[in-house]
């Protein structure tokens, strides 16, 4: 197809899809004149990639851009885990989190393989040295659940990645579950806590919540 059906099936002006193509997140079209290139299916999957990294994972060009080159590369799979990560996290220095916060992150997910550097377990000391300072106290075992539940999605995650033939489309979905499935779950979260709050705190209005049901067999 031409970059005009290319524009017009992928919904994407054209300017878009140039500017994709000089930000190397998108390949040039196969040659067909001096003014004339031809694209096919994966420029279409590419862009809805692009765009889905972009628009609904809130990644900055530079990061997508990051992210795809290590789809399209040879890295091993835990460094394109690497990459995704690093996207969608805040840039943190170890030694601006109180070691005491670090400690008992490290203490909550005892037994697990995390490097020092691991952005979320710099950000979750971060939100644990937070919690100090506003004089939360977790009195249940609040955070030790969140990390079982945690522990629990990256096994999902990993699932899905394993049932997938080859690397590229393994390492795609590395990408796409980091930057997507956060939001995902965040998502599902929101839906849950209304839920759970619906079953122990009944309104007393007269407009309840929906209730969704399965699907049927």
């Amino acid at each position: 197809m031409k970059m005009a059906q290319l524009s017009a099936v992928s919904d994407t002006p054209i300017a878009t899809i140039k500017f994709y193509q000089r930000e190397n997140l998108l390949p040039v079209g196969e040659r067909t004149g001096p003014n004339q290139a031809r694209y096919d299916s994966t420029h279409l999957r590419r862009i809805r990639l692009v765009r889905g990294l972009i628009d609904v994972g809130g990644l900055s060009v530079a990061a997508a851009r990051a992210v795809i080159e290590a789809i399209d590369s040879e890295l091993p799979l835990s460094e394109t885990f690497g990459v995704a990560q690093r996207s969608v996290s805040d840039l943190l220095d170890p030694a601006g989190i109180d070691a005491g916060a670090l400690a008992r992150v490290d203490a909550i997910m005892a037994g697990w393989c995390v490097s020092a550097d691991n952005p979320g377990r710099l950000a979750a000391a971060s939100v644990l040295e937070t919690f100090d300072e506003i004089g939360h106290v977790d009195h249940r075992g609040w955070f030790a659940a969140y990390a079982s539940a945690a522990l629990l999605v990256a096994e999902a995650d990993l699932d899905e990645v394993d049932a997938l033939p080859d690397r590229e489309a393994k390492a795609e979905t590395v990408v796409v579950g980091t930057v997507l499935g956060d939001a995902l779950f965040s998502g599902l979260r929101r839906a849950a806590q209304e839920h759970v709050s619906a079953l122990r705190y009944p309104a007393t209005h007269p407009n309840p919540a929906r209730v969704t049901e399965p699907p049927e067999e």
